[in-house]
């Protein structure tokens, strides 16, 4: 369990499991649907040392962790007892998703081993047009079976992502994706038609088969993708009214039998030759948009790449280049985005050479690697991103790199790996190594260029952390003290007590550090200064923070209010976590504190004064932010 503390304080930090509604992952984040948004700290996760950064969108909760997302999953999993499941609400219907939503659960599950299966396939591809193989020797043709099987396929496991997806029984989904691509059907189209439906049209149809008398347009389903997500969310939705219909003791085999009954022969009839009709047109509707102009979508497509991952709107055009794939052999617009990550390393690169922060150069590297292989996560959020110009260059060599493929006229031929290992992808099955390969490999070197180049020119502006730190080392030149002139702001708004004055010994001794009391009147705890949360009691009752400068402050809400075991009281950090001055940590509720008979006046001392001298503030009432000690070596 390396990442167990590390899962612990993220299902903290989302509100705990009983906010959970499901969690899944890709490849680089965590992504939950959350009961109530509200309830998860942001600001707390951003700053975990092992989170790159937080991100909502397609109505998820997006924790980006970065290549060793799969080990954190099964940790977080481990600690909190969650399953992978559908989203349910506090009613136990199913929440409403967003296209985004079902897009990503449906393809997510698979995009690994489809990646994999691609680039076995273009690497056979490429071995043939170097001549290291005959497409009749037996190494070929197994290859070429390890590279088709995913995507030949593909409703198979797409019947199982997406029924899953849509509430139904997987083993149904498999069913129904493994009758569409049943081989002997696809043989009964060699003899002649009985007739033929939609005669000079352009659904001109021979019928082979009818079923109960009703014709058949018999087609190939082979790596099709939007018949069987529309069967299997037809399935799941006739599934769940048989549920309700039959009895328990049958329950288990009648409803599979009756809902592959109703929607296999449904597929066949209506749902699959629509779908691939719309299928078909879809294809040539992008196809007809991208021809107007290549290099300027392009140049749209690839600029805009990066800034669509970071929504996860990217999932948007997946399936349609999955879809073009199926219904052309090639597609055009995935193609243009292939140069974003070459862009974006090559940033990262120029960031690693310029920045003297250490915590930059030890991020730059396995952001650089991820970046090569494809996955650049966490070159974005870890690097780019936060820099702000960087970011904006790579997108400007994204653009041009995805105006060049256009130019080209590079296709995508197989949906295969990213980065690097998307070179084979642009070789023809039929011509071989063609311009478009050399106008993507143009394209990546010159993205590339342009990201290194101008960031290094023109990109280099300080990362929030980057100028605090050198903040701090400018503070540090400029006094031999770690606490010269710190100033700590009231934490809390009410009225300020003398520590003597109240009723707790070790306090009021000064047993445990010099400070003050305050009797607060509203019930929020914010920051006094910026440093990292040293302490947080499982209560939530006290903490503590050590300031960048190096007092060590203790807040301890209330007297014997670890009694209440956590009750009443509502935490937004977590320990190891770095705050800002006025960030808020904690809520509470005075009135319920109070009714269990507790008092909530609240110390706030300094632990290690002896290394200090402390002015206290002389105001009798005090706010937010208002000055509640000045500290300075002694």
């Amino acid at each position: 369990m390396k990442y167990e503390q590390l899962a612990k304080d993220i299902i903290s930090n989302v509100g705990g499991k009983e906010n959970v509604s499901s969690i899944v992952h890709c490849i680089t984040r965590l992504r939950f649907k959350l009961k109530d948004e509200s309830k998860a700290n942001t600001e707390v996760l951003k700053n975990m040392d092992d989170v790159v950064t937080v991100m909502k969108s397609g109505g998820q909760y997006q924790v980006v962790i970065g290549n060793h997302v799969p080990d954190v999953y099964k940790a977080v999993l481990e600690v909190s007892g969650l399953q992978a499941q559908d989203p349910v609400d506090d009613d136990g219907e199913k929440q409403k998703a967003s296209f985004i939503d079902i897009i990503s659960s449906i393809f997510t599950p698979v995009l690994g081993v489809l990646a994999a299966t691609g680039m076995i396939k273009g690497f056979n591809a490429l071995f043939i047009a170097m001549g290291w193989l005959e497409s009749t020797s037996g190494t070929y043709q197994i290859l070429n079976a390890i590279g088709d099987s995913l995507f030949y396929f593909f409703p198979i496991f797409l019947g199982y992502t997406a029924i899953k997806k849509f509430g139904g029984s997987p083993f149904i989904g498999m069913a129904i994706g493994g009758s569409l691509v049943y081989p002997t059907l696809s043989g009964l189209t060699a003899g002649e038609p009985l007739y033929t439906l939609f005669a000079g049209t352009m659904f001109e149809s021979p019928i082979y088969i009818t079923f109960l008398g009703v014709p058949v347009i018999l087609m190939s389903y082979a790596s099709s993708v939007i018949p069987i997500i529309l069967s299997a969310y037809f399935a799941a939705v006739v599934e769940k009214r048989l549920r309700k219909m039959i009895p328990d003791v049958v329950k288990a085999f009648i409803v599979p039998m009756f809902t592959l009954l109703i929607v296999v022969p449904l597929t066949f009839i209506i749902i699959g030759p629509i779908s691939t009709w719309a299928g078909s047109l879809l294809g040539q509707g992008t196809l007809f948009i991208y021809n107007l102009s290549p290099i300027i979508a392009g140049i749209l497509v690839g600029g805009l790449w990066q800034v669509l991952v970071i929504f996860g709107l990217h999932w948007g055009l997946v399936p349609i280049a999955i879809n073009n794939v199926t219904t052309m052999g090639q597609d055009p617009v995935l193609a243009t985005t292939m140069a974003a990550s070459f862009a974006q390393i090559g940033a990262v690169l120029a960031v690693y050479i310029k920045t003297k922060q250490q915590k930059l150069k030890t991020l730059s590297i396995p952001a650089f690697i991820s970046g090569i292989f494809g996955v650049t996560e966490p070159a974005i959020y870890g690097v780019t991103l936060p820099l702000k110009k960087p970011f904006i260059i790579s997108c400007i060599g994204a653009a041009v790199g995805g105006g060049i493929i256009g130019a080209a006229g590079s296709q995508l031929y197989i949906i295969g790996g990213m980065g690097v290992f998307s070179v084979p992808s642009f070789i023809s099955p039929t011509d071989g190594i063609t311009f478009g390969l050399w106008g993507a490999i143009i394209s990546f070197i010159v993205a590339f260029g342009l990201g290194f180049i101008l960031t290094y020119l023109f990109g280099m502006g300080k990362r929030k952390s980057e100028a605090t730190e050198t903040a701090k080392n400018e503070a540090a030149a400029t006094t031999t003290s770690t606490a010269a002139g710190e100033e700590i702001t009231s934490p809390l708004k009410g009225e300020v007590l003398n520590l003597s004055d109240i009723k707790d010994e070790a306090f009021a001794s000064g047993a445990l550090g010099d400070g003050v009391a305050i009797e607060p009147i509203e019930g929020k705890l914010f920051a006094p200064a910026t440093g990292t949360v040293s302490a947080l009691f499982p209560t939530n009752h006290a903490i503590g923070i050590k300031t960048d400068q190096g007092a060590e402050i203790l807040i301890h809400i209330g007297m014997d209010t670890v009694k209440l075991g956590g009750k009443h009281f509502s935490v937004h950090t977590s320990q190891g976590a770095r705050v800002e001055k006025g960030q808020l940590l904690i809520e509470f509720d005075i009135k319920q504190i109070k009714a269990e008979g507790l008092p909530v006046t609240t110390p706030v001392v300094v632990t290690n004064y002896k290394d200090f001298t402390l002015q206290k503030t002389s105001e009798k009432q005090i706010s937010f932010d208002d000055q509640l000690f000045k500290i300075s070596s002694k």
